[in-house]
């Protein structure tokens, strides 16, 4: 889903603009991940790269739009770097944590088992009857 403003693929190439090569493939305009940086920013925001993204994504938006491309891949770039970043640390770092609690409740429940045998103190009926 691309949401790049204004929509390059409905408006006609003006004959002087339009690219000599004889296959005549004009690569595509750079993507600004905008809702991926608007979802990161409300929902995912990691230490706050989601709204570095965000901030990179609205810069290669208007740099699109201004018409300066390479700018625009630049900022781009930056944006789906920290988008990845944002997503990768708010979804992996929870996984990583819960994995870790597991592990200790697990590792201390062996110990617990183990350890009941050497608190527990059982009276045989020789203790007391001697008398």
């Amino acid at each position: 889903m691309d949401t790049s403003y204004p929509r390059e693929d409905y408006l006609p190439v003006p004959s002087h603009k339009r690219d000599p090569s004889p296959t005549g493939l004009v690569p595509p305009p750079p993507r600004d991940h905008l809702v991926w940086s608007i979802f990161n920013t409300i929902y995912m925001n990691f230490c706050c790269l989601g709204f570095v993204a965000l901030a990179f994504s609205v810069k290669a938006r208007d740099r699109k739009v201004s018409g300066d491309v390479e700018a625009a891949r630049r900022f781009s770039s930056k944006a789906r770097c920290y988008n990845v970043l944002a997503t990768a640390g708010s979804v992996v770092l929870p996984l990583l944590l819960a994995a870790l609690v597991i592990t200790g409740v697990i590792h201390l429940s062996k110990l617990a088992q183990e350890s009941v045998g050497f608190f527990t103190y059982q009276f045989g009926p020789s203790d007391e009857e001697d008398n």
